[in-house]
């Protein structure tokens, strides 16, 4: 299978991958088990991931509360009578500062899943009473501004080097009615053009440095294209939202409607940036400690980089629960570290390594190259240019045969970093033009 890289296209340059702290960084007590998770995560060893999603909670009243798992409940810096607490979620804080003080972490977003409790319709953060009901009162919007700015700037205050607020996430979700499961409010696509506006309204008169973010469409199939057609009529709201995000659910077999949506992108979208800023396995069909969840991530990545254009990357969570529903003994969780509700034990699941093919090896400022559709016999392909000038392959090897690559370029030495099922990010050295894919294997060359 011969690759022409000599003949790549320059796609645009990357501005890194990152994951979410929502939900597993508050329940971290121990200060040591943190060092070691953050280092895991940004350290210059670990995965040298430099966005960080902070989840802003949206708080609860222990007696008004319909979430079950105990994790899903988050602290929210104010209270009840609109006071602020900068003492809450302070396990969450203590981890953010760690990954900051890696060095690595140069896009800090603050997100929301939910406005504050006191700011929704039913007094709760999970949704309405019914679902597909806008759980923001009409009346709060200016409110909800105000409190997630005043945080933000709080903690810019603090030495915090936050860039970028996201007041909504997947709007188009149902979020509420007799079954909910975690903090999330749904809005109609012109209910998303009046929320962002308000906050480009408070943001206008505050002259604050803060940028909008989002507004994290959970799915490319459905409003996608409709909120930012409404976001984008509006001048003030573009002043401010300097990055069109989107989550990459709802086509992972399908790779041609992510490339027609890639399409559309470039072709409509002004932002200066276009994030994928939200992806997990969902359903969660393969387990923690299998290669295939690995293989599905890393194609997924390399996906979205190329065909649809993404300037960076984003996974779901860094750590979730272990799955206490497991099926046949396995674990089906999605993060990229498992870890008991104590953090008593956690170890990495597959998919860590399948981030790792990418994060620890493609730095910020490489440039993304168009090879071509290569997905021919069960290899997907891609390609990058980093700042060093070295080129970048990533080969994700779905089939159960031996494959075997060729590039058509010279090069002194590449290194070559494998993962299958039997051991991870394996390094080797090479000055052969044509390289060996293991059965059910990620590997990525570095040609210098």
């Amino acid at each position: 299978m011969k690759i022409n890289l000599k003949n790549a296209k320059q796609i645009k340059k990357l501005k890194g991958f990152g994951a979410s702290a929502a939900w597993w960084s508050p329940r971290i007590n121990d200060e040591k088990t943190a060092d070691k998770i953050v280092g895991m995560l940004y350290g210059d060893d670990g995965l040298k991931m430099n966005i960080y999603r902070y989840n802003v909670g949206g708080g609860f009243e222990k007696n008004n509360l319909r979430m079950s798992n105990p994790w899903r409940p988050v602290e929210s810096f104010m209270e009840k009578n609109g006071q602020f607490n900068w003492n809450r979620d302070k396990n969450a804080v203590a981890v953010m500062k760690k990954a900051l003080k890696t060095g690595n972490v140069d896009t800090l977003i603050f997100f929301v899943n939910s406005p504050h409790f006191t700011h929704t319709v039913s007094g709760q953060t999970s949704g309405g009473f019914t679902e597909h009901f806008s759980n923001l009162d009409k009346s709060k919007y200016n409110d909800f501004a105000k409190y997630l700015i005043d945080i933000a700037e709080h903690f810019i205050s603090e030495g915090f080097p936050v860039k970028y607020i996201s007041p909504i996430n997947e709007p188009q979700w149902k979020w509420g009615g007799d079954y909910v499961w975690q903090e999330g409010c749904h809005y109609e696509p012109e209910e998303v053009r009046d929320c962002f506006l308000s906050f480009a309204k408070e943001l206008e008169r505050r002259k604050s440095p803060l940028l909008l973010y989002g507004p994290e469409s959970g799915s490319i199939n459905d409003f996608t294209k409709d909120y930012y057609r409404l976001l984008s009529e509006n001048e003030l709201i573009m002043k401010y939202l300097d990055v069109f995000a989107y989550h990459s659910y709802g086509s992972d077999n399908d790779v041609k409607t992510k490339a027609q949506f890639g399409k559309w992108a470039k072709k409509n979208i002004k932002t200066p940036r276009f994030d994928m800023s939200e992806w997990c396995e969902l359903p969660c069909r393969n387990d923690t400690k299998s290669i295939s969840s690995a293989l599905i991530m890393a194609r997924i990545i390399g996906e979205d980089l190329i065909y649809t254009g993404a300037d960076s990357w984003t996974a779901w969570v860094c750590v979730n629960q272990w799955d206490n529903a497991m099926r046949d003994g396995k674990c089906y969780s999605d993060g990229l570290i498992v870890a008991k509700d104590d953090f008593s034990d956690y170890y990495k699941a597959m998919r860590y390594y399948a981030l790792a093919h990418y994060s620890k090896y493609i730095p910020v400022n490489s440039i993304s190259l168009d090879i071509g559709f290569n997905t021919a016999r069960g290899v997907s392909l891609f390609a990058f240019r980093t700042p060093k000038n070295e080129t970048v392959l990533i080969a994700v090897n779905n089939s159960n045969m031996k494959r075997v690559i060729e590039t058509d370029i010279n090069f002194d030495s590449a290194k070559i970093i494998q993962t299958n099922q039997e051991y991870r990010l394996r390094e080797s050295e090479s000055a052969n033009k044509k390289t060996d894919l293991p059965p059910k294997s990620i590997t990525t060359v570095i040609m210098r």
